[in-house]
C-alpha cells in the first residue's frame, strides 16, 4: 500500500506541515490517533528500500531517498478510488488495517461500482419484483446488502392482523467477493444457503434456479414440511384453522407454490407515482380478503380515479388484477350512526349513486357519438390508461374471496357538507362481515366505487358497487355490497430503493403488463 502511495508523489506523511496546517483540530486528534503504518506497511517499505538501494547501485552517482508517505495520508475521495479497484477478496482484510479504512469501506459509490463493474451483469436486478406463481403473485425487493446483493420475498402479517409489520425473507444472495465471477446461492429450505443460478432474461425480467433441490426437503417428508409452512405463513397449525373451505385453500397454495422449489421467473414492477393533489399518498398496503388471508395491494391515482391493484392474489381474483376502483368525482354522504347500522340504508345510497352513473355513462357516449365533448366533474370520463377497477371474490361455495370494480359517480365533492372530510364517526352495518373488527370508528370521507368478484379461477368476474372509506393517511376500507363483506387495508411501512418509476407512462405500462399476464 505504501509503495503505490509513494507512486502517487504525495509527499512525505507526518513531516508536511502544510498538510497538517490545512486540517481541522478534530481531523488532526483523529490522524494522530491513528497508526502511520501496521507491521505490513513496514515490511513492504523495508523492501521498497532495498529494491532502490539496488537501483540506486548501478547509476552514478548518490540518489534522493524517495519521499515517505502512507495511505492513511491520502484524501478519502482518492482512497475510495483505490478501493473500488481491489478484487472483492481484499475488501474484508482491508477493514481490518484501521478505523479510517473501515469507514471508507461503507462507502455506498464502492459497492454502486461494484455492481456496475464486477457484477454488471447482474445491476439490473435492483429493485422490486413480482414473481410468476401462477395466481398467488409475491413480492421481492433485491438490494446491496454489505458484501452481497440479496433477494427478500415480503410477505404480509398474519391473518388477520394488518396493522402489523410486514415479514421477510431471503430467496437467494450474490457474493461481491470475486472479480470476475460472482457465486449466486438459493437460500430457499432450512438447510442454509446452497448452490443456485440467476438468469437475466432481459432488463426487466429475470429467473432463479435451484441447482440443489434437495436441500429443501425436510426429514419428516411432505407432512413436515406443510406444517412447518403453515406455520410460517398462517402461524397457526391446520387443527387451529375450523373452516372447512379455508383448510382446502391454504391446501391448495401449499401443494401450488412448493412445487417451483425457488424456481421462479421475476417481473419489475414500480411503485406508483405520488402527486400533490393525490387523495392519500400512493403505495402499498395489505388488505383482508376473507379466507384467503391477507394480501398486498398497490394503490394508484389517476386523475379523478384511484385503483388498487394486486400484488398478490388467490384463485378467485389473481395478482395483477385491480381490485378496487374509486371514482373520486363522487363522495358519497353517510346517514347518521344509529342509521349506518342499517344495511338496507347504505344499500340504497350506493345503488342510486351507481344508477346515476349508468345514466352519466349513457348521455356521455350519446354525445360522444355525435362527435360533441363535454367538459366538467361529471362528464369527464377515465383515459384508455385506465382500467376499471374490481372487488372481491367469490369461492367455489359461493364464500367472499376477493375484488371486483366498475366505475361509479356519487354525489359531486361541493355537494358533500365539510363535516365529511373532518372526521365522522363510522360503523359497518349489521350483517356485513369483517375479518378485523378492529377498525377505525372515524372516517374521513366515502366515495363511490367498485370491486371485482369472480368464482374459483377467475371464472365469471363481475364488476360489483361497494363503498369506500378514507380513515386517515395510511388506512381506508371498502364494503362489497353484494358479498356483504368488509375489507380493511393498512399501510405497507417498509422503504424500498430503486422502486421509483421512469416516468409515469413506464409505470402505466408495467400495470398493463401484469394485468394482461392474468387476465
Amino acid at each position: 500500500m505504501a509503495v503505490c502511495a509513494r507512486l502517487c508523489g504525495v509527499g512525505p506523511s507526518r513531516g508536511c506541515r502544510r498538510r497538517q496546517q490545512r486540517r481541522g483540530p478534530a481531523e488532526t486528534a483523529a490522524a494522530d490517533s491513528e497508526p502511520d503504518t501496521d507491521p505490513e506497511e513496514e515490511r513492504i517499505e523495508a523492501s521498497a528500500a532495498v529494491l532502490a538501494g539496488v537501483g540506486g547501485g548501478l547509476c552514478a552517482g548518490p540518489s534522493p531517498p524517495p519521499p515517505r508517505c502512507s495511505l492513511l495520508e491520502l484524501p478519502p475521495e482518492l482512497l475510495v478510488e483505490i478501493f473500488a479497484s481491489l478484487p472483492g477478496t481484499d475488501l474484508p482484510s482491508l477493514a481490518q488495517v484501521c478505523t479510517k479504512f473501515r469507514r471508507i469501506l461503507h462507502t455506498d459509490t464502492i459497492w454502486r461500482r461494484r455492481c456496475r463493474e464486477v457484477l454488471h451483469r447482474y445491476r439490473h436486478i435492483l429493485g422490486l419484483w413480482q414473481p410468476d406463481i401462477g395466481p398467488y403473485g409475491g413480492l421481492l425487493n433485491v438490494v446491496v446488502d454489505g458484501l452481497f446483493i440479496i433477494g427478500w420475498m415480503y410477505l404480509p402479517p398474519h391473518d388477520p392482523h394488518v396493522d402489523d409489520p410486514m415479514r421477510f425473507k431471503p430467496l437467494f444472495r450474490i457474493h461481491l467477493m470475486e472479480r470476475k465471477a460472482a457465486t449466486v446461492e438459493c437460500m430457499y429450505g432450512h438447510k442454509g444457503p446452497h448452490h443456485g443460478h440467476i438468469q437475466i432474461v432481459k432488463k426487466d425480467e429475470f429467473s432463479t434456479k435451484c441447482n440443489q433441490t434437495d436441500h429443501h426437503r425436510m426429514s419428516g417428508g411432505r407432512q413436515e414440511e406443510f406444517r412447518t409452512w403453515l406455520r410460517e405463513e398462517w402461524g397457526r397449525t391446520l387443527e387451529d384453522i375450523f373452516h372447512e373451505h379455508m383448510q382446502e385453500l391454504i391446501l391448495m397454495k401449499f401443494i401450488y407454490t412448493s412445487q417451483y422449489d425457488n424456481c421462479l421467473t421475476y417481473r419489475r414492477i414500480y411503485l406508483p407515482p405520488s402527486r400533490p393533489d393525490d387523495l392519500i399518498k400512493p403505495g402499498l398496503f395489505k388488505g383482508t380478503y376473507g379466507s384467503h388471508g391477507l394480501e398486498i395491494v398497490m394503490l394508484s391515482f389517476h386523475g379523478r380515479r384511484a385503483r388498487g391493484t394486486k400484488i398478490t392474489g388467490d384463485p378467485n381474483i389473481p395478482a395483477g388484477q385491480q381490485t378496487v376502483e374509486i371514482d373520486l368525482r363522487h363522495r358519497i354522504q353517510l346517514p347518521d350512526l344509529e342509521n349506518q347500522r342499517n344495511f338496507n340504508e347504505l344499500s340504497r345510497l350506493v345503488l342510486e349513486v351507481r344508477e346515476r352513473v349508468r345514466q352519466e355513462q349513457q348521455e356521455g357516449g350519446h354525445e360522444a357519438g355525435e362527435g360533441r365533448s363535454r367538459q366538467g366533474p361529471r362528464e369527464s370520463q377515465p383515459s384508455p390508461a385506465q382500467p376499471r377497477a374490481e372487488a372481491p371474490s367469490r369461492g367455489p361455495d359461493g364464500t367472499p374471496g376477493e375484488d371486483s370494480g366498475e366505475p361509479g359517480d356519487a354525489s359531486a365533492a361541493a355537494e358533500q357538507p365539510a363535516q365529511c372530510g373532518q372526521g365522522q364517526p363510522f360503523v359497518l352495518p349489521v350483517g356485513v362481515s369483517s375479518r378485523n373488527e378492529d377498525y377505525p370508528r372515524t372516517c374521513r370521507m366515502c366515495f363511490y366505487g367498485t370491486g371485482l368478484i369472480a368464482g374459483h379461477g377467475f371464472t365469471s368476474p363481475e364488476r360489483t358497487p361497494g363503498v369506500f372509506i378514507l380513515f386517515d393517511e395510511d388506512r381506508f376500507g371498502f364494503v362489497w355490497l353484494e358479498l356483504k363483506s368488509f375489507s380493511l387495508y393498512s399501510r405497507v411501512q417498509a422503504t424500498f430503493r430503486n422502486a421509483d418509476a421512469p416516468s409515469p407512462q413506464a409505470f402505466d405500462e408495467m400495470l398493463k403488463n401484469i394485468q394482461s399476464l392474468t387476465s
